[in-house]
């Protein structure tokens, strides 16, 4: 901790960290209930697009975890903000659970596309529809994705290649952004993790900057990665999508590389505390 202010927030993932689908991580709710015991704040950061804030607050409710709904920041909110911050009309590529969060929006004659994870929507005439967007403008939403063609922005939420489900591992959105990329020869700005702006918007409202706070996360590019670019100490867990040597695949490597959450929440609560 040389160099680094004190800890005052900790920003957790949660599928694949904290849950898979509708199973707990083991001794995850006890972990976070120790966590909040401590003199830091909490905050819970997701690029999960699949489904509204409600919906997961209230899946995470389900699993018997301590949530509440200010305390969760996902790409969705991300991408909301910045829609609205530049008064776009999007066609909303996303799952229908989502789109409650955009509740609200214009999405007559649209100049944005926001494509998030959905799987339901992902075939050759809906990414067609996108794809034909791209005249003036497409926005791609899965993980918080910027891209400008013609003059006119360009948006995604996120680019994960693939996340954990309970039968194995499958595609996230950032395949199906990489090919209207390339089908429109242009580069898309990711807005969700791993990108810099989403993780200082998340500790925004807690009073602290990223050199007191840690991020803990299964994802090494995404979620450790991405908080360490931006000033933060990354904790990588061997959960949800981990695969063996994922901590080699970054630099600089993770600050911890442990089995699980609760192993995350001791060595905080025993080392970053003291």
């Amino acid at each position: 901790m040389a160099g680094r202010r004190a800890l005052k927030a900790v920003l957790i993932d949660l599928s694949g960290t904290l849950h898979i689908e509708d199973s707990a991580v083991p001794g995850a709710q006890d972990a976070l209930k120790r966590l909040r015991q401590a003199a830091v704040a909490v905050k819970f950061v997701t690029n999960t697009t699949k489904e509204s804030k409600r919906n997961l607050l209230e899946r995470l409710q389900r699993l018997n975890f301590d949530v509440q709904e200010k305390e969760i920041f996902t790409s969705l909110s991300a991408a909301r903000s910045l829609l609205e911050q530049k008064q776009l009309r999007p066609l909303l590529l996303v799952e229908d659970s989502a789109l409650e969060d955009f509740t609200g929006f214009n999405t007559s004659e649209p100049n944005a596309v926001v494509i998030g994870l959905a799987p339901d929507h992902f075939n050759y005439q809906t990414l067609n529809n996108a794809f034909s967007c791209c005249d003036p403008v497409v926005f791609l939403f899965e993980h918080r994705c910027a891209m400008i063609l013609d003059g006119a922005p360009l948006i995604a939420i996120h680019k994960a290649r693939y996340y954990k489900r309970k039968d194995g591992l499958a595609l996230g959105p950032g395949p199906f952004v990489t090919g209207l990329e390339f089908a429109t020869d242009c580069k898309a700005t990711v807005v969700g993790k791993p990108e810099k702006t989403f993780f200082t918007q998340a500790l925004s409202d807690l009073g602290c900057s990223p050199g007191e706070a840690v991020m803990i996360g299964d994802d090494a590019r995404d979620d450790v990665g991405g908080a360490q670019d931006a000033g933060m100490l990354g904790i990588l867990v061997r959960t949800g999508k981990y695969r063996q040597g994922d901590e080699n695949k970054i630099s600089p490597p993770p600050h911890l590389t442990c089995d699980s959450f609760p192993d995350a929440v001791d060595h905080i609560l025993q080392n970053l505390l003291q």
